[in-house]
């Protein structure tokens, strides 16, 4: 089931909320919490019922082990064997055997596993859980509690990816499952924006894109112009969706009494890459650098002060094997293909030399290039921004082939396409031209934006300016708060848009339902969110 569709919209969520507050009312908050339990397993189990099976599997067997781990090195063993074994078979089997039938020439086959809906969101979350069990950082929980932790359906199928100490702790509030008109309004409204964005951003960017890299992976060589339009169309398409979902769990979250922590802020807005994945998939970057990049560079510190070579230590220490290791298994869990992982290790890189960068910086203080600090920023937006469209291209596309295709075509190794018209004022210069990468085909020669081009630029361009100079959901909340701040609360970040700020008003109901009405309208086609294939 879908957030941005009828049946959920208008009868899943308002029966939902119906029946939980009605046991609520009647102090029955355990048949409240049952209640939301079984409605939040009939969402996962609308896409594919008989992975229900697999999910609740793995709940059972997860809080089992949590129960009996008690600093045992062996039963954490078996439970991290059993989650990555989980994720191993279904999302990694196929592209493991393909890679071996290449590499050894063999003919090995299996049937191609349908990958279950969810599971790297459930099952981190899961293994995060094991882990502060065995280090003794974890409460016992009741099993009912540890299913809602797991099930609560806006956040199961695309994130947050929550902690148990931020969720678990919360049923014991005095608002868990109560009705509240604050909470209704503010999670209407936080879910109005989300759905617009999803509906009338996403989706209608969602058009260009797929036609710019279908044309790609098919062969066509796209013009210089196509190419950036594609690529930009799709760096929005995967904000505004990302973006339209995180704002919409939330939303459902607090209608039910939760906070979830926020899981992404503005990160088209970050002055350098690592600001950018603390603002993108925030939950993701958090359970990474807690769980995996900490442990390892520790590991590795140690390894370095016993190494006997140079080259070792500084390889260590200067963070470029954990980094690089970590954004191995980050671009492995977006999905099982080689395109996915030179987007980790690319963004691996990137940090990596934005590192070097910054340390270069600060011991040799005359490699300030800019003084000004407002010009340094937007360069530095500007770099940040073109690197990040750089890797959502291989984040994107179906094929390697198709990924380099659109890389060629961006930086002109394509030929750059003129208008045709422009040959006419060449004159003698035509043949220079012609000999130095230069066609005159038209510069949408292929046609893959449609017949109005100039309308697409105007709607990336206004979607582009869009993250720039507006403020996030976060910020619009701010002063309510219907979350968890996960993004360090800096003062300027959000008072200088207090002019926005969220207001239980006439003026934001109706703006909220306009805005509602506006993208329930246009629900004509259903279109999944980008992460459900994570």
């Amino acid at each position: 089931m879908l957030f941005n569709s009828y049946v959920f919209i208008f009868l899943f969520l308002p029966i939902t909320l119906l029946l939980v507050f009605l046991a609520n009312k009647y102090q029955k908050i355990n048949t409240s919490a049952f209640i939301l339990i079984i409605a939040s397993l009939f969402f996962y189990g609308w896409w594919n019922p008989p992975y229900l099976i697999l999910l609740l599997g793995s709940i059972i067997f997860n809080f089992f082990i949590a129960q009996v781990i008690q600093k045992n090195k062996l039963v954490l063993l078996l439970g991290l064997s059993f989650n990555i074994g989980l994720i191993a078979y279904f999302k990694y089997a196929n592209f493991f055997v393909d890679n071996i039938n290449v590499l050894l020439n063999q003919s090995l086959y299996i049937e191609k596993i349908i990958l279950p809906l969810a599971i790297s969101f459930f099952t981190f979350q899961q293994i995060s859980y094991l882990v502060d069990a065995y280090r003794g950082q974890a409460e016992k929980y009741s099993f009912l509690h540890y299913c809602l932790f797991v099930t609560f359906f806006p956040q199961l199928i695309a994130g947050p990816i929550v902690h148990h100490k931020e969720i678990i702790p919360q049923f014991s509030h005095k608002n868990f499952l109560k009705y509240r008109s604050s909470h209704i309004f503010m999670g209407l409204t936080l879910f109005a924006l989300g759905l617009f964005k999803k509906v009338i951003f996403a989706d209608g960017m969602a058009v260009y894109a797929s036609a710019a890299f279908l044309a790609a992976e098919n062969g066509v060589i796209l013009t210089i112009y196509e190419a950036w339009l594609g690529s930009l169309a799709y760096t929005m398409q995967l904000y505004f969706d990302f973006s339209g979902y995180s704002d919409m769990a939330l939303g459902l979250a607090i209608m039910f009494g939760f906070r979830l922590p926020v899981n992404f802020f503005s990160p088209y807005k970050a002055t350098n890459i690592a600001d950018f994945w603390r603002r993108w998939h925030i939950t993701l970057s958090r359970m990474i650098r807690e769980y995996l990049w900490d442990p390892i560079s520790l590991a590795m510190t140690r390894l370095a002060v016993r190494s006997r070579y140079g080259f070792i230590r500084f390889f260590i220490t200067t963070s470029l094997a954990p980094t690089l290791f970590t954004f191995f298994w980050i671009g492995l869990w977006h999905g099982a293909g080689w395109n996915f992982i030179v987007f980790g290790m690319l963004h691996g890189s990137y940090i990596t030399i934005y590192n070097l960068w910054s340390q270069l910086k600060q011991r040799y203080k005359s490699l300030k290039i800019i003084t000004n600090k407002a010009m340094a920023n937007a360069l530095a937006r500007v770099i940040t921004f073109t690197c990040v469209v750089v890797g959502w291209i291989f984040f994107r596309a179906e094929s390697f082939s198709g990924a380099t295709s659109i890389l060629s075509s961006m930086f002109g190794l394509n030929k750059i396409s003129m208008p045709k018209s422009v040959i006419n004022f060449t004159g003698l210069s035509e043949e220079w031209f012609l000999n130095n990468g230069f066609i005159f085909e038209g510069l949408f020669g292929n046609g893959v934006m449609g017949n109005q081009p100039i309308n697409v630029i105007f709607f990336t361009g206004i979607l582009i300016t869009f993250c720039y100079i507006m403020p996030n959901c976060t910020q619009i909340f701010h002063r309510h708060k219907p979350f968890i701040t996960t993004y360090p609360d800096h003062p300027a970040a959000f008072t200088k848009f207090h002019y926005l700020q969220w207001a239980p008003t006439y003026r934001w109901a109706i703006f909220t339902a306009l805005t509602f009405c506006i993208a329930a309208m246009n629900l004509l086609k259903e279109s999944e969110f980008l992460y459900f294939q994570f």
